[in-house]
């Protein structure tokens, strides 16, 4: 399997999206990671929907589906037979093993939380980032704003005539 960054598969990294501003799954790459069919996952959930709030879980609607359709996260509506795609937020995911009850809903429900996990702390630590560049404009920008102040002084700055200085070359 091949790796992606800090060592998580890249499989489960690469099938996290962002819809309605939450970190998700779809029904469809969680299926074929527990190794079982869509509509057996999709059948699981709706007979345990009491499991599944809102925050867990959610339905696309069709501007959503055109969207991930545009952006080839679905191949093509015509590719979904039908159904919407159900989305998972991690609390969704986790949810997701006790509905299905296998030993290997279990180990894929692990490795999907630390990849939930790990991209947390990358984008906190990008937010520290983001942070710090701009704690550092304000202070480059305070500091060039001095010396910039400093040249215009300097290029507007009134100079008093200056004696000449060379050779003076006698007209005899």
């Amino acid at each position: 399997m091949r790796k992606s960054i800090q060592g998580f598969p890249a499989k489960v990294v690469n099938r996290i999206f962002f819809i309605r501003l939450q970190k998700v799954m779809f029904d469809f790459d969680l299926a074929e990671m527990y190794n079982v069919e869509t509509r057996v996952l999709k059948q699981a959930v709706r007979r345990n929907s009491h499991m599944f709030p809102k925050d867990f879980m959610f339905v696309l609607n069709n501007n959503e589906i055109a969207k991930m359709v545009s952006q080839n996260v679905i191949p093509s509506k015509s590719s979904l037979g039908g159904a919407r795609p159900m989305v998972f937020t991690e609390q969704g995911v986790s949810m997701l093993s006790s509905v299905l009850k296998s030993e290997r809903a279990i180990k894929i429900n692990i490795l999907i939380m630390r990849a939930f996990v790990k991209m947390r702390q990358m984008l906190e630590s990008n937010k520290d980032l983001t942070q710090k560049i701009s704690e550092l404009e304000k202070k480059y920008d305070t500091q060039f704003k001095t010396v910039f102040e400093a040249i215009r002084e300097l290029i507007h700055q009134k100079q008093a005539p200056r004696e000449r200085i060379g050779f003076i070359k006698d007209t005899l």
